[in-house]
């Protein structure tokens, strides 16, 4: 007589695929052990093989902990031993954690972001000299590459000094005669080689 194949689809879904039916029917025979002694040595002896299917993860804090509580939930909490570390309450289990609060701050451009509008207004109250004109330098270079890494298109000086401009608040006027930029070509030489690199990696 021959007996009909039975599919995983036919199965019941697994609490925690990642272990595989194999350990979640150990736990399924686990449960039903009538014997509590013997429930409990099943019980560290699935947790061992559980451990042993992630090695790489032993340094991980609290790793035999999380092994329990993963016992626990493939046994959907009806497993009667005496566990060694207070496991995760059914009733835990399924909680959202809190909303995170996102920045709602505007940025005026994206491609050169919110730390860097934060460094030219910072740069605005430096007491003209040859510290403030590096600084101011730096940035005009920095926002040439970010704007070159956010858009295709080469992009004249003009520009970038006409940008600064604005996030100055009209306190920091470059000209291109005396100022200069990073060449796009350089920038964009670089980036080209930054990627490629990576590619081959």
């Amino acid at each position: 007589m021959v007996t009909a194949m039975k599919y995983n689809t036919q199965e019941k879904c697994l609490a925690l695929p990642e272990y595989g039916r194999n350990i979640q029917n150990m736990v399924n025979y686990c449960v039903s052990i009538p014997n509590r002694e013997e429930r409990t040595q099943c019980a560290n002896t699935i947790i061992d093989i559980m451990g042993n299917m992630f090695p790489h993860l032993r340094d991980v804090n609290d790793f035999k902990h999380i092994l329990w509580d993963h016992l626990a939930i493939m046994a959907d909490f009806a497993l009667d031993i005496d566990y060694p570390y207070e496991v995760i309450k059914k009733e835990n289990l399924y909680i959202k954690p809190n909303r995170l609060p996102y920045n709602q701050v505007r940025i005026i451009y994206k491609h050169y972001g919110k730390f860097l509008e934060n460094m030219i207004r910072k740069a605005t109250e430096y007491e003209s000299g040859e510290q403030k004109e590096c600084l101011v330098g730096l940035l005009a270079n920095h926002m040439k590459k970010s704007f070159l890494t956010w858009n295709k298109e080469v992009v004249d000086d003009s520009k970038i000094f006409k940008d600064l401009e604005h996030l100055s608040k009209g306190r920091i006027v470059l000209d291109e005669d005396s100022h200069k930029l990073i060449e796009s070509r350089d920038i964009l030489m670089k980036k080209n080689k930054n990627l490629t690199r990576r590619q081959n990696k």
